[in-house]
C-alpha cells in the first residue's frame, strides 16, 4: 500500500524520535541489567529509580568542552560521529513496523539494508584515522577487519532467507513467515545472523575496536563532549535496529503468533486499527527481547582475543554459512 507523502513524513518523524528516546532507555536498561548481574543497585539517584540518569548524562556531555587534537584532520574528525548517527537513523526507514507501515518499501530492501549497515564501518574507520593517534587508528583498523570478516557470513545468512522467500522485499519476507517463522525453517541461518549481528554492532564479546585494556578507548579515544556522545548514541541505535532486523528476517517481524487464525476476522469487523497497534507492540516486544539479549551477553561473556575473533569468523561461521545456503538452495530447487 502506497502511503501519502505527509503520512510518510509523520511516520519518519515518529520513528526517529522513537529510536532517539529508545537509546536513552537502553542505556538505563544496560546499567540496571548489569547492576543486577553484578549484585549492585545501579543508578538510583537521578529521578525515580534513577530513570533520569541517561538524560543527566546527555546534559553533562552537551556542556563538556569539545577538544580536538591539534594534528587531527578537522573536517573528517567532526564528520565521523555524524556519519554514524545518520546511517543508523536511515536504516529505520527500511524496517516494516506493521502491515502497511514502512517508510521505504523497496523491492531491494534487503540489499539497501546490507549496504547501509556496511557503510557504518566508515564512521569508525574515519574516526580512528582522523584522530592522528595510534590507539584510535588501531581501533579503526580492527573495526574494518571485523566488519569484512563477519559481513560475509551475515550476507550468506540473509541469502538463505531470500532463497526461501524468493524476494528481496522485507515486507514480503515478513509475510512469507505467516505460518512458520524462519527461525524454525532455517535455525542455522538464524544463529549465524545473531552471532554476526554482535560483531557488526561492535558489541561484547566482539568489542575489539574499543578494547580499553589495549587501546585506551579505541577509535573514540580522542573525542569528547557531544561528539563522544554521538558515537554511543549510534551504538545503541545500531544494536536496537539489529534487534529489529533479526526479528524481521527470522522471527516473523510484525506478525503475531498464529495471526492467520484471527486476523481476517478483526479486519472484517472493522478493527484493522487494533490489529495495527497489536502488530506494532508485538514487534517492539520481540525487538526488546533481543536488545535485552545484547545487554545480557555483554555482561556475561569475556571479550575474545583478536586471533579468536578472526578464527570464529573465517574458520567456522563462513564455511557453515556456505553449507547452509547450498543445502537450502537444493531443498528449494527440489520442493
Amino acid at each position: 500500500m502506497d502511503l501519502p507523502l505527509y503520512w510518510i513524513a509523520a511516520i519518519g518523524f515518529l520513528l526517529i524520535n522513537f529510536f532517539l528516546v529508545s537509546a536513552s532507555v537502553l542505556v538505563y536498561a544496560e546499567r540496571k541489567v548489569s547492576a543486577y548481574i553484578q549484585n549492585r543497585p545501579g543508578p538510583n539517584r537521578v529521578g525515580p529509580f534513577g530513570f533520569l540518569q541517561p538524560f543527566a548524562d546527555v546534559v553533562k556531555l552537551v556542556f563538556k568542552e569539545d577538544i580536538r587534537p591539534s594534528a587531527a584532520s578537522g573536517f573528517v574528525h567532526s564528520l565521523a560521529p555524524w556519519l554514524m548517527v545518520v546511517i543508523a537513523m536511515t536504516a529505520t526507514a527500511l524496517i516494516p513496523m506493521a502491515r502497511g507501515i514502512v517508510i521505504a518499501p523497496l523491492e531491494v530492501g534487503v540489499l539497501a539494508l546490507l549496504a547501509l549497515t556496511s557503510i557504518s564501518v566508515y564512521g569508525i574507520t574515519l574516526a580512528g584515522w582522523s584522530s592522528n593517534s595510534k590507539y584510535s587508528l588501531l581501533g579503526g583498523l580492527r573495526s574494518s577487519a571485523q566488519m569484512i570478516s563477519y559481513e560475509l557470513s551475515m550476507g550468506l545468512a540473509v541469502v538463505s532467507v531470500v532463497l526461501m522467500a524468493g524476494t528481496l522485499n522485507l515486507v514480503e519476507i515478513v509475510e512469507d513467515q505467516a505460518f512458520v517463522w524462519n527461525v524454525f525453517r532455517n535455525p542455522i541461518g538464524a544463529i549465524i545472523f545473531l552471532v554476526t549481528a554482535f560483531a557488526e554492532t561492535n558489541r561484547a564479546p566482539f568489542d575489539l575496536p574499543e578494547a580499553e585494556q589495549e587501546l585506551v578507548g579505541g577509535y573514540h579515544t580522542e573525542y569528547s563532549g557531544m561528539k563522544f556522545g554521538m558515537f554511543f548514541l549510534a551504538e545503541y541505535v545500531n544494536f536496537f535496529i539489529a534487534s529489529f532486523v533479526i526479528v524481521t528476517l527470522f522471527f516473523g517481524g510484525y506478525l503475531l503468533p498464529f495471526e492467520y487464525l484471527y486476523a481476517d476476522a478483526l479486519y472484517e469487523a472493522g478493527l484493522g486499527w487494533l490489529m495495527t497497534i497489536l502488530q506494532l507492540l508485538g514487534l517492539v516486544v520481540k525487538a526488546g527481547f533481543f536488545a535485552f539479549l545484547f545487554i545480557w551477553v555483554r555482561w556475561t561473556l569475556p571479550r575474545f582475543k583478536y586471533n579468536q575473533l578472526m578464527t570464529i569468523g573465517w574458520k567456522y561461521l563462513l564455511p557453515i554459512a556456505l553449507v547452509n545456503v547450498m543445502v537450502i538452495a537444493v531443498i528449494m530447487a527440489i520442493f
